[in-house]
């Protein structure tokens, strides 16, 4: 048997559950989909970060952008 689970609602879940069970939907079922869908895109985020990280980003250019920032500045006084 599943374990039951209490949440403390706010105006705002409130009003979340009454747009998630419009269709007729039981708010135990928008509950779980919400929660199920939410793990999906966490799980998918955490997947592009690793990918991003993964990535090579190229070989030095040459250019010291800390030095080109400087100079921009100098100029403009």
């Amino acid at each position: 048997m599943a374990d039951t689970i209490t949440i403390r609602t706010d105006a705002e879940t409130e009003h979340a559950l009454d747009v998630l069970t419009r269709d007729g939907s039981s708010r135990s079922a928008v509950i779980r989909r919400a929660v199920l869908e939410a793990a999906v895109r966490h799980e998918r985020a955490a997947a592009m970060r690793r990918e991003v990280l993964r990535m090579h980003i190229g070989d030095p250019d040459g250019i010291d952008v800390g030095a080109e920032l400087s100079r921009e500045r100098d100029g403009e006084r």
